[in-house]
């Protein structure tokens, strides 16, 4: 026998952890083809996701301009915190459904997401009629958050099957949609509330009509490529691992600080004077960065690391969301509103691209998603509402950059941690 043959480099493959094949399988991984990185119905899959993310996510992050608007209008008499927490419900909701989209998705395919389109729609006509605020609550908060999960995380989980030394900047391509939808939907919505004679109901039900034929489009164009797997609807020994609950803790804490910014721009932009219009548009201008910061990013993990990106882009998003009570001009807002968009934008895309290192088997791509992000959605049900108790009580914004600055911050040093676990180590590209 040759002796002189190389061994095989087992940290070729960016999956550096030993987690366990699919509970209950007999198939292994190596026993599918290995994905394309490419072709056309990885592309029609990764477009229909991207509309998906424009619909709902894009939806999602305008609720600043909702936040801002109940507070003059429908929900006037109630105060900051309370109103948070219909969009941080939705946020919960929409990331903890993930908990059964993603292995609904796995043991059943892409099908799952076309009853959520469907309920997604009715929650927007829904959304339009409201007037109450336990009507918001459901409407808005329950079954609009409900709805989006099981929209999205099918949708994410589709794209990371077609994908594997690209799939950071396949999902940084998917999840720009949300970007684009975040700065189309709160334009259009900010201009239909308070420049027009819409009114509040037909300016949400536009929006919904605007939205269907776009997930008309997802429905027909994402698709699983392996087979559903017939095992355990949950994979707890993930939770066994360090690696993957470090990754999970550092999610936790990144989105417990960076959703800040989203739901309380216009607001305190309000508060430094800047018209209730212009303000809104902040949030657009906000997810028009955004869109750089999810592509750009995504394309460099591929290259330099996923670890490297998630850890940096925590990091620098904390110490930008501990500057957010000082840009008091117009221009400054804007200026600030960029460069937060950019970096934050590095989270939710580089959140999953890091998750996907420690699947162990294709198959297992939407539990995995769903059990991560439906633990760390905690954080997004807590985060803003704490924030608006602080904006309520203090009567201004450096005790909630502080707070959510230094989460952030220390989500983004907790995925350093994760790397020090790696063959590769602290500096390695990983």
């Amino acid at each position: 026998m040759d002796q002189s043959q190389p061994e095989q480099d087992v940290t070729e493959k960016v999956n550096v952890f030993t987690l366990p094949p699919s509970e209950g399988s007999n198939e292994k991984p190596e026993d599918f083809d290995k994905a394309p990185d490419g072709g056309l119905q990885a592309w029609l899959t990764t477009a229909g996701a991207a509309f998906t993310f424009f619909a709902a996510l894009g939806f999602a992050n305008s609720f600043g301009v909702f936040e801002e608007y109940y507070l003059s209008h429908q929900l006037k008499d109630q105060p900051a915190d309370k109103i948070a927490w219909i969009g941080s419900l939705s946020t919960f909701l929409q990331l903890a459904s993930g908990a059964v989209g993603g292995p609904l998705f796995d043991r059943y395919g892409a099908w799952v997401i076309r009853p959520a389109a469907v309920a997604y729609v009715f929650s927007l006509m829904m959304t339009s009629l409201c007037e109450k605020y336990w009507q918001f609550m459901l409407a808005q908060g329950v079954l609009l958050g409900i709805s989006m999960g099981l929209l999205q995380f099918p949708s994410m989980a589709a794209v990371m099957q077609y994908f594997d030394r690209n799939i950071a900047a396949a999902l940084g391509a998917a999840v720009a949609g949300s970007s684009i939808g975040g700065v189309v939907i709160p334009i259009a919505l900010s201009k239909m509330l308070n420049s027009t004679s819409l009114g509040y109901g037909w300016s949400v039900r536009i929006i919904g009509f605007v939205v269907t034929p776009l997930l008309a489009f997802s429905c027909l164009t994402v698709k699983a490529r392996l087979p559903p797997r017939k095992t355990s609807f949950y994979l707890p020994s993930a939770f066994t691992k360090i690696d993957f609950c470090l990754l999970v803790s550092a999610m936790f804490f990144m989105f417990f600080g960076f959703f800040t910014p989203l739901f309380y721009m216009p607001t305190y932009a309000v508060s430094r004077g800047m018209d209730a219009t212009l303000a809104s548009y902040l949030v657009a201008i906000l997810n028009a960065a955004s869109t750089f910061g999810r592509v750009i990013p995504g394309v460099l993990a591929d290259k330099v690391g996923r670890l490297n990106v998630l850890s940096v882009g925590g990091i620098i998003t904390g110490v930008l969301i501990f500057c957010m009570n000082k840009p008091q001009s117009n221009a400054a807002l804007i200026v600030y509103s960029v460069i937060f968009g950019f970096w934050s934008g590095t989270i939710i895309s580089g959140a999953t691209a890091a998750l996907s290192i420690l699947i162990p088997d294709p198959r297992t791509t939407g539990t995995y998603l769903g059990m991560a992000l439906g633990v760390s959605s905690m954080a997004a049900l807590i985060g803003p509402p704490v924030n608006g108790v602080l904006v309520t009580k203090y009567h201004g914004f450096a005790e909630v950059s502080v707070l959510s600055g230094t989460t952030c911050v220390f989500g983004g040093l907790l995925a350093l941690a994760i790397k020090a676990q790696t063959p590769q180590g602290l500096l390695g590209r990983v």
